[in-house]
């Protein structure tokens, strides 16, 4: 595991007409990844992508796509956008059934396997799966929507 920040825009606010735009302009911008937030409904209250959208950045994209699954079925559906071409794949603990069991099927998969949690989700719950994962995702709003204000207690 790495100590690097790495920059990744997410291209949740860009214009779903004009995504291979919006990912050159993420790259000419020196990031170090594509984030592309998927959201179900279900988990989240509003609904954003899926695998066919992943699977058309993943053929414009120089940069690695980061797919951060904001739904609750991931132990299920989790194939899908390995299957599309996600590079990294972070799941909600908070969402999934089984998770040291969906980390390890995206890392045999040949993808970085990541988590993240909620801002009221303890940190204690990464204890067991922390050498399992390349990537910790700690949420400084609530999961579903974009604009909202920081939770500044997550940085702690």
């Amino acid at each position: 595991m790495s100590d690097k920040i790495s920059i990744a825009p997410s291209i949740l606010s860009a214009d779903f007409t004009r995504l291979a735009e919006a990912v050159e302009l993420i790259e000419r911008g020196g990031a170090d990844l594509v984030h592309v937030d998927v959201m179900d409904g279900h988990f989240v209250p509003n609904l954003t992508i899926g695998p066919p959208v992943v699977a058309a950045l993943k053929k414009v994209a120089r940069l690695p796509l980061d797919v951060h699954l904001m739904i609750d079925n991931a132990d299920d559906t989790v194939g899908w956008y390995l299957d599309a071409g996600a590079d990294m794949v972070t799941v909600h603990a908070e969402g999934t059934w089984h998770l040291h069991r969906v980390l390890q099927r995206i890392r045999a998969a040949g993808a970085s396997p990541g988590v993240s949690l909620n801002p009221a989700t303890p940190v204690v719950m990464l204890r067991d799966i922390l050498s399992d994962v390349d990537l910790v995702l700690l949420m400084s709003v609530n999961p579903g929507f974009c604009g909202q204000t920081f939770i500044p207690r997550v940085i702690e």
